[in-house]
């Protein structure tokens, strides 16, 4: 006989924790991204939040059906962080440089957590909101629907690659991040001109670029590519 299915109402606990903390999926979210952030993906687990949240680590699974089912809400915050405030201004290219800027932001305020979803699709509510904002500024901004589509591909999934990128960087112990800067002055910069040319005269502006994230100028990059493509389109529009 197959197991009768609980509702997702039913499964929430409404006695308040040893602490007197009636719990919920965002109080839960929140002491996820506090084990994150202090201990990496490997102090997260069921045992670690039970005891963070002083109850039985069984009464996190009438919230989430699993530990996989938290690291998609985990995901869906940051973009709910990221979106918190956000209105259009019904500038498409000044829409999407915002979001696209506040989502890369939110990511990599959560390094640990970052690197734990940005690969992942949550189909949850913050989530949902971001791709119909982002779909809806390109059909508002007059690109047809296949167009619509392949930029916003190619923005959500950049956006997504540098965030995971540069938490990456910021999740590495202080001492590793600081000696990886530090080779672009070291090794680089006393390169000689006899040997590598090229390197040697961009020596000076790599040590200074190279240490920070490449996110705003490849999303200049994408929306300058778009924008030509709009104007491509509105040409031909224009012919008879």
């Amino acid at each position: 006989m197959a197991k009768q299915v609980v509702p997702e109402e039913k499964r929430r606990r409404r006695r308040p924790t040893r602490s007197g903390t009636v719990l919920s999926e965002t109080l839960i979210v929140e002491a996820a991204l506090r084990l994150l952030r202090e201990h990496g993906s490997a102090g997260l687990s069921a045992r670690r939040l039970g005891l963070a949240l002083d109850c039985d680590p069984s009464t996190l699974y009438r919230y989430f059906r699993g530990m996989d089912e938290l690291t998609l809400a985990i995901g869906d915050a940051l973009i709910g962080e990221a979106l918190r405030g956000w209105r259009p201004t019904g500038e498409w290219r000044a829409d999407l440089h915002a979001v696209g800027l506040r989502i890369h932001a939110a990511y990599v305020a959560h390094p640990q957590a970052a690197q734990l979803t940005a690969s992942r699709v949550t189909g949850r509510a913050n989530e949902l909101a971001a791709d119909e904002a982002v779909l809806d500024i390109l059909r508002t901004a007059g690109f047809p629907l296949p167009d619509t589509v392949r930029i916003y591909h190619a923005f959500i999934d950049q956006t997504l690659a540098f965030a995971a990128l540069d938490a990456a960087s910021l999740a590495l112990p202080r001492a590793a991040r600081h000696a990886d800067d530090a080779i672009w002055r070291s090794t680089y910069a006393r390169l000689p001109a006899e040997t590598h040319p090229r390197i040697a005269e961009a020596a000076p502006l790599l040590s200074t670029r190279m240490v920070t994230s490449a996110y705003p100028t490849a999303l200049e990059m994408l929306l300058d590519s778009a924008q030509a493509r709009l104007a491509v389109l509105a040409a031909a529009r224009r012919r008879p």
